[in-house]
């Protein structure tokens, strides 16, 4: 479905705002036409909430526009499956269910994992091209410890393994943040084992009962930072990521930690580019249970398809906080009609016409709306600008079904097309449907019988035929030529 760019024509012009530099910088990977890329994912601790959806989202369409554009793209997402908040649900399961934290710890686990997994499928988004879990890859973890204790930059006390922020001269690089201000602007919790309050944990001794695996320095469990270090240099086979993503609450200390753990080890730079989305309010509100205001993915999509979803998160640059609320859902429903609308009419009309490539190249009009888009997502991922364009397409295009003009089958068979592009890339499913009751010959023979109805001015049975269309999801609509079409119901 999607034709894209040649690589060496078109990819160098896009622009990323990198939050390492704090500027808007021209793209460029390693490694000519391949692109590494790594974002944070969930927490197994509790369904996934629109805030999560909005995370996993935003990086997918960054992947199929990246692909779009040329580049063969590797994303890696992992899976936190060993947490304080994991182990905190698995107390309360465990003494709700009788059973022991053990069992209740595992369970946790893959409840939610499978519920992660469902809510991708809600959302109709493929899963990365790995998914590493954390208690997976602990051998691994405790190797790279190991790594930087030979190095000195980190140190175990008592069980306890820490990494030691002013080894490394740049940390706060990626915050803005200098060590000398940090004990004064940052929440700090207390550890009698850390030489400096600023240190921060890559393993930590475990208490009684809670999940433990052995390592060189006793029992215990990694700490949150080494995990993403560890499993994105292992799974994208590099110690340099061309992209890491993830919330714009993560920069500091997640995102800060990790790349102070990682250039120590390595002595090469950690990322290229950071790329991190704003976050998601709930009627001006930070989305909390306690406030009677988190929804989670399932509550949404049982309200309102994920297409009409994922347009409310295209109504706002993917940088910026955005605002959830059941109105701007309606109104994502109503924009969304507007394109279905369009697209079924073009699909009827002139989806089996066949053009040619001299013919795209050519087709003035309708080619200037993909310039536009691939003008708007070069710039940032520009999310909104490209919807717009969408939406100026559904206004000209509109307007040509109704006119006479030369060549217009052609022109609105590539106009379908450019939609089709942009949908894919906006992972949209505007144009795959559920199963008709009545095929298409008996939608149309239904059509036909009316319109002998209307003929014979007999406009009650006329009505009649419309209305158990309507009934079978099918919607009617008479042109100005006197030419019925149908659409189905939204």
């Amino acid at each position: 479905m999607c034709h894209g760019s040649s690589i060496d024509e078109k990819m160098s012009e896009i622009r990323i705002s990198n939050t390492l530099t704090g500027q808007k910088e021209l793209f460029g990977p390693l490694t000519p036409g391949t692109v590494n890329m790594y974002t944070c994912g969930v927490t197994v601790y509790d369904h996934c909430h629109v805030g999560h959806a909005r995370s996993l989202y935003v990086f997918e369409v960054i992947r199929r526009y990246l692909s779009f554009r040329g580049y063969k793209v590797t994303l890696v997402r992992n899976i936190t499956d060993v947490d304080d908040k994991i182990i905190n649900r698995a107390r309360e399961w465990a003494q709700e269910q009788d059973i022991s934290l053990e069992e209740a710890f595992e369970k946790v686990r893959t409840t939610y994992i499978d519920s992660y997994y469902e809510d991708l499928k809600l959302l109709g988004i493929p899963q990365a091209d790995a998914e590493p879990k954390a208690t997976e890859n602990i051998e691994e973890m405790q190797h790279y410890i190991g790594n930087l204790i030979e190095k000195g930059v980190a140190y175990e006390k008592e069980g306890n393994v820490y990494f030691s922020v002013r080894t490394l001269p740049h940390y706060g690089v990626l915050s803005g943040k200098k060590i000398d201000d940090l004990l004064d602007s940052v929440r700090i919790e207390k550890d009698p084992y850390k030489r400096d309050p600023l240190d921060f944990a890559l393993w930590k001794k475990t208490k009684p009962e809670e999940p433990a695996w052995d390592s060189p320095w006793g029992k215990g469990r990694p700490g949150w930072h080494i995990e993403c270090s560890v499993m994105s240099q292992r799974y994208l086979h590099t110690d340099t990521l061309d992209i890491h993503g993830g919330g714009v609450d993560l920069v500091f200390p997640h995102h800060e930690n990790e790349l102070a753990q990682s250039e120590a080890l390595t002595g090469k730079q950690f990322a290229k580019y950071w790329i991190h989305h704003g976050l998601l309010t709930i009627n001006g509100q930070k989305m909390a249970k306690s406030l009677g205001n988190f929804f989670t993915i399932k509550d949404v999509v049982k309200k309102y398809p994920a297409d009409i979803l994922k347009l409310f998160y295209l109504g706002a640059h993917y940088s910026s906080p955005i605002d959830f609320s059941w109105e701007k859902m309606k109104e994502a429903k109503t924009a969304y009609e507007r394109i279905k609308i369009l697209h079924d009419k073009l699909q009827q009309q002139y989806g089996k016409i066949n053009i040619t490539e001299e013919f795209r190249g050519g087709a003035g009009n309708a080619g200037i709306f993909k310039q536009q888009f691939i003008e708007a997502m070069d710039d940032d991922f520009n999310m909104p600008r490209g919807l717009a364009v969408l939406f100026d397409m559904v206004t000209a295009f509109n307007k040509t079904l109704d006119s006479d003009i030369e060549l217009k089958d052609f022109i609105l068979k590539y106009a379908l097309e450019i939609m089709q592009e942009i949908a894919h890339i906006f992972c949209l499913d505007f144009f795959t449907d559920r199963p008709l009751e009545l095929s298409e010959k008996e939608i149309e023979a239904m059509i036909e019988m009316r319109a002998v109805y209307k003929k014979q001015k007999n406009f009650e049975e006329a009505d009649k035929v419309r209305e158990e269309l309507l009934k079978q999801g099918i919607i009617l609509e008479d042109g100005k030529d006197g030419k019925t079409t149908w659409r189905r119901k939204l």
